[in-house]
């Protein structure tokens, strides 16, 4: 079958930092479900993993966690799905991605794509949808009323985060900077957008903000560490999804009682957690919504087919640091 990966890591202009290749059809678990690939999109992720990962054993490394298609076997253990069904989720970083024709995923982690979205529409939504969801109602438990910083909130987490806080009943404040991301994050029901390029806490009062009840930082941990220790509220909460190269000083948040915690969406997955099943959960959560109106897709862009090409277009357009939403690839 065709699929799409490299061997060796390297930055994405080197002509062999993605390649078109022909791999074999994976084996089915007894948990898994056997997708037909008709979509898929690129995350952060992504682009870490390619300059990291590098192949051990001579087998090419497969990436991609945002897939949309359809279900074409099922293990012996699954009973929810069945051939024919149309399916949406993120995957799992411990087993070869779905940049690829058919792709194995644990069903647990898979739910029904939203009928009202196409391929290439689902395939934005599974891995922001997931980290959006975790972040704040498992890890930030959002409660209606409160206010919400957003570091960092055109990208893709940022996109579904904007909605999903909404929808909680937040006040939702965000940084952009460019005139395009500003409209996007409007568009998207962000209250306030601060730029991310000047101190926050000035720019969040003279909105009338002195404070926030909730962090969720997308871009950068370490840069924004002493003001969002400064901007939190006594007895709020911190997540972010981006590792730092050095240690957080979390007696920063001592005074307030404050806590930070790591949102990861992949932890579920890794370590086959009793909850696991949770983030098929989830999505058919978040495909309700879609279905009822309540939340919009975030595909920004959509390039076809799905080829080397392509994925390194994809790719250079993430690291450039100027996307706003998802950029989908669909189609072989």
């Amino acid at each position: 079958m065709k699929a799409v990966g490299y061997f060796k890591g390297q930055p994405i202009t080197e002509s062999e930092s993605l390649i078109d290749l022909t791999i074999p059809v994976p084996e089915v678990r007894a948990n898994d479900l056997l997708v037909r690939v008709k979509a898929i999109s690129v995350n952060p992720v992504d682009a870490k993993q390619r300059q990291r990962k590098h192949s051990e054993d001579g087998t090419p490394v497969i990436l991609g966690y945002d897939v949309a298609g359809v279900v074409e076997k099922v293990g012996d253990g699954v009973t929810a799905f069945r051939p024919g069904d149309e399916v949406y989720y993120a995957g799992d970083i411990t087993r070869p991605g779905g940049n690829s024709e058919l792709h194995a995923v644990d069903a647990r982690i898979v739910a029904k794509k939203p009928s009202n979205l196409s391929f290439a529409e689902a395939a934005a939504l599974p891995l922001t949808s997931l980290t959006a969801y975790e972040a704040l109602v498992e890890h930030l438990k959002v409660k209606k009323g409160g206010t919400l910083l957003i570091i960092g909130g055109a990208g893709g987490v940022g996109s579904i985060a904007i909605q999903v806080a909404k929808l909680h009943g937040l006040k939702v404040a965000v940084t952009s900077s460019r005139p395009e991301t500003i409209a996007w994050v409007k568009e998207l029901g962000a209250d306030v957008v601060v730029d991310h390029r000047q101190p926050l806490a000035p720019q969040l009062e003279a909105n009338g903000i002195t404070g926030v009840d909730y962090i969720f930082n997308t871009a950068n941990t370490a840069q924004y560490w002493t003001q969002m220790a400064a901007i939190i509220k006594p007895f709020g909460h911190i997540t972010s999804i981006v590792e730092s190269p050095e240690p957080l000083d979390l007696t920063a948040l001592m005074m307030k009682s404050a806590t930070f915690s790591w949102e990861l969406m992949f932890t579920r997955s890794m370590f086959q957690t009793p909850d696991m099943a949770e983030q098929g959960k989830i999505l058919a959560q978040i495909a309700d919504w879609i279905e009822q109106g309540k939340l919009r897709g975030t595909a920004a862009q959509t390039l076809s087919p799905i080829n080397a090409e392509n994925l390194k277009k994809a790719h250079a357009l993430l690291e450039s640091g100027k996307a706003k939403g998802k950029i989908v690839i669909s189609g072989w």
